[in-house]
């Protein structure tokens, strides 16, 4: 059984789904899964999949998991005592061999989004462990202690980085449960107070971290069915996220629409009464500098602001970023895959992402346009022009 607990998760799903219970509790939202890396054929691998999905089905959030729950400040006691109620289940998944009959699958995932959000991250983790384990059964754990190791030692050892912090954010595409619990305990180990934490709420627990993260795209994407208007999809989910959290959890992801379209609605109330934002696409230095510019032309400081990154990083790549930075802004950085899938073999490149909200399109078009992913091409084409993204981004 590869996911032994609900909260073998992301906290942001946990940010997310209280929003949902409390504003859009009637919210009906579509999922589909996406295995972006060339020639992979997992279909003989469905049956495996679908097994582990039933045991994930089965399992209840423990007592003593909810009282965990309950010592974070966000978290209110109502939500908790809904999540003391609450069992996923498998009805709402279909897992079958693509149409195309070339080896993809396709997963989706059909409901209301308060019995839905909790799927994507342990089901992407599934289908890695799944695959891995048949295709890397004889794996020589060896190679992937002597990588870690070798980029604990780049960073604690290199003068100048002290200040340095990384968490990780790994569960979506790790190698396995155990090489993550593995992996993040030597980071603990090895790195101290240079790590900040971990996205993992399971492990946050069992290894006494730091507990990370806030919302991601789905949120955001959800609002362009659930807001007033499209072109106000973005100021309505982040005023959403306020009156929610009232200055709690207050990083602003900044890609759904492209960096521009977000500045356009990030005005001087945003960038006051948010933490910082993060950045998951697109050129990361050419992005932090039009980020701390539009904090300076609305009259913040952006030494108080924090500037998160998690877009594909490995450890010389927050390196360089925290060089470019330090000292103009506060840093964070969530490092993924390049933590907990550097094993040898190439890891998959696999997401889960919402694609329809009440019976509507969305989308979302990043810096990145390898990242967009939507099945209605008109809604894009109105999308771009709603929020004057130029078609490079889609």
């Amino acid at each position: 059984m590869i996911i032994e607990s609900l909260l073998d998760t992301d906290l942001y799903k946990f940010s997310m789904m209280q929003v949902v219970l409390h504003q859009y509790p009637a919210a009906q939202v579509e999922y589909r899964f996406k295995c972006r890396t060339p020639d992979i054929d997992l279909v003989p691998y469905i049956e495996e999949i679908r097994a582990e999905l039933k045991a994930l089905c089965r399992l209840r959030f423990a007592p003593d998991e909810l009282d965990y729950l309950r010592t974070w400040r966000f978290i209110k006691s109502d939500f908790v005592d809904f999540l003391g109620l609450f069992q996923l289940n498998e009805k709402y998944v279909e897992i079958a061999p693509a149409a195309a009959g070339n080896g993809e699958i396709e997963i989706r995932i059909c409901g209301p989004w308060l019995h839905t959000i909790l799927f994507e991250v342990p089901l992407l983790a599934i289908v890695n462990e799944v695959y891995f384990r048949h295709t890397s059964a004889d794996l020589d754990l060896a190679e992937g202690r002597r990588r870690l190791q070798a980029k604990v030692a780049l960073l604690r050892d290199t003068p100048g980085y002290e200040g340095c912090r990384i968490a990780d954010y790994g569960t979506r595409r790790r190698y396995s449960r155990v090489w993550q619990e593995e992996a993040v305990a030597a980071l603990r180990e090895g790195l101290g107070e240079q790590l900040a934490g971990t996205s993992n709420v399971w492990l946050a627990r069992k290894l006494n971290l730091t507990p990370l993260g806030t919302l991601a795209h789905e949120y955001l994407q959800a609002h362009q069915a659930l807001g007033p208007r499209l072109r106000d999809s973005q100021v309505a989910a982040l005023e959403a996220w306020a009156k929610e959290y009232r200055g709690d959890l207050g990083i602003a992801l900044s890609d759904v629409y492209g960096l521009g379209a977000f500045l356009r609605d990030f005005d001087m109330y945003f960038c006051k009464l948010f933490d910082g934002t993060r950045h998951d696409s697109g050129d990361p230095f050419a992005w932090g500098e039009r980020v701390l510019a539009h904090y300076a032309a609305n009259r913040v400081d952006p030494r108080s602001k924090v500037l998160v990154f998690s877009d594909a990083l490995d450890i010389p790549r927050v390196m360089q970023l925290y060089a470019h930075f330090r000292g103009r802004c506060q840093l964070a950085f969530g490092v993924g895959t390049n933590l907990t899938n550097d094993m040898g073999p190439a890891p998959l490149n696999i997401v889960i992402k919402m694609i329809r909200c009440n019976g509507q399109p969305v989308a979302k078009l990043s810096d990145s346009p390898g990242k967009n992913m939507c099945e209605d091409e008109a809604y894009v084409a109105y999308l771009r022009q709603v929020f004057q993204i130029p078609a490079s981004q889609g």
